[in-house]
């Protein structure tokens, strides 16, 4: 038996919706994602109906399998959101706080097919041709800043005082922009995903700067991303660019700022992982790679829309309809994991970073900031460890990721390196390579338990959008 649309009066579970429909926020969700998203797996299967912000109707996929056959099938699922039925329906508004996450925008992300190519491959060229001997100086340089401003005090927190400003200072250099740009940015880019009621006013704001940005470029051309998408053979416009670079920014920031932290929350909450990594017997991507099965920097991702009508998973999908995947679900899915606690070394089939021809372009450069990152930190400060009870440590949820609120730590007090830090050379495009194929995932089975077991851790682009959509 399958059940009823979303849009259907007929649902009568336990929600507090009308219906009878779960939402996918306020406070159930904030207190427990990972609890509900097992409640619905366990009432629906692996594709469960729910509610979004305003009561937008949309199917969330909570199946690993599942997850992979809508990211690789884009002729049944798209990413072009002006299909979507509730849009064209007149039922969306236009002050929808996810707007800025779910409407058309003129990217790669937003693109099937050719365009998707050249957008696409505008992206992943230009990527490709960044220096990447000197992203790791650059990753290294601030991640000493960060440590020296922190160092003589022997106390820190390690999420606003380094996980969430590295990120921002090593992309800011890569994109071509003004370091002082940085902290703005940072609350911006925060503001629009958690889908605030100033969501888009943050969105306007990280447009503009990007649009500046894609301008100056195109006039005085450098080494830096903005410029690199500007000379591709794409032929890309200063819109184009603009959004490319806003596009990167949000894939880039959060991710790597909630990567960073939990896997430091690891290192410092498992003592094996922090023998395993002193003793030599894993590496720091190693252990970063159990954190992407366990705890994804983004817990699900808006969406996908239906094409036509279709069956996922024993539940019929109407045409337009919304999907919402659920990465983090599906990463726990128990018929690929019936063991949380059991290793997975080597397995990258994790749905962390996407699948299929939409899968992040730029995992690269989050791992090296991610990875690079914590071992200068762990180098310059050894003996790291919890200031609190682990049972003390919060987070935040946020309708597509969990963000820890802090991390504070103790170590010895050292003095700064200050002038001994070397001085990044500035950013010089590589010549022109083939584009970087994606990481393949492994299958499930193929994995080899490697090390400890471990426990499961739980008139603007915008005004003419509007016109547009009030012209529907």
């Amino acid at each position: 038996m399958t059940t009823p649309p979303p849009e259907c009066p007929a649902h009568s579970s336990g929600g507090a919706a009308p219906g009878g429909l779960t939402r996918l926020y306020g406070p159930e969700v904030d207190a427990d994602p990972e609890g509900l998203y097992e409640k619905l797996r366990a009432e629906y299967g692996p594709v469960a109906p729910v509610l979004l912000l305003g009561e937008q109707p949309a199917w969330l996929v909570v199946g690993h399998n599942e997850n992979l056959e809508v990211l690789r099938n884009p002729s049944r699922f798209s990413r072009d959101s002006r299909i979507w039925n509730q849009l064209k329906d007149g039922k969306v508004p236009m002050d929808w706080p996810l707007l800025p996450v779910v409407a058309w925008q003129p990217v790669c992300v937003f693109a099937d097919g050719v365009e998707h190519d050249r957008l696409r491959g505008a992206v992943t060229n230009s990527l490709g041709r960044l220096n990447r001997r000197g992203i790791r100086q650059y990753i290294t340089r601030f991640a000493n800043q960060l440590v020296d401003e922190i160092c003589q005090s022997g106390r820190a927190d390690l999420v606003s005082q380094f996980a969430e400003q590295l990120p921002m200072l090593v992309m800011t250099q890569l994109l071509g922009m003004p370091e002082e740009e940085g902290p703005r940015l940072v609350k911006a880019l925060r503001d629009m995903l958690m889908g605030t009621e100033t969501a888009i006013a943050s969105n306007e704001y990280v447009m503009r700067l990007c649009t500046q940005l894609a301008v100056r470029k195109r006039a005085d051309p450098g080494g830096d991303l903005a410029s690199l998408l500007g000379r591709d053979d794409a032929g890309l416009t200063d819109e184009e660019i603009a959004e490319h670079l806003r596009l990167v920014l949000v894939a880039a920031n959060e991710t790597t700022v909630n990567l960073i932290a939990s896997g430091l929350k690891m290192v410092l909450t498992d003592p094996r992982f922090r023998a395993h990594l002193n003793g030599g017997q894993m590496t720091l991507p190693d252990a970063l790679e159990q954190v992407l099965w366990d705890e994804p920097p983004m817990a699900a991702v808006l969406g996908r829309w239906a094409t036509g009508d279709t069956v996922l998973a024993g539940q019929q999908i109407k045409a337009g309809d919304m999907l919402m995947l659920g990465l983090a679900a599906g990463n726990v899915d128990p018929r690929v994991r019936p063991d949380l606690n059991a290793s997975l070394y080597g397995n990258r089939s994790h749905l962390a970073f996407s699948s299929g021809p939409h899968e992040c372009p730029g995992q690269d450069i989050g791992r090296a900031i991610a990875d690079t990152g914590i071992d200068t930190l762990l180098m310059r400060l050894p003996d790291l460890h919890l200031a609190v009870e682990e049972g003390e440590l919060r987070s935040r949820a946020a309708f597509l990721s969990r963000h820890m609120v802090d991390l504070p730590v103790k170590f010895s007090p050292r003095k700064p390196m200050g002038e001994q830090l070397p001085t990044p050379r500035t950013p010089q495009a590589q010549p022109p390579a083939a584009e970087m194929p994606p990481a393949q995932p492994e299958p499930i089975a193929a994995a080899a338990p490697v090390g400890a077991p471990v426990p499961r851790q739980r008139r603007s682009r915008w005004s003419a959008l509007t016109s547009w959509f009030r012209g529907r």
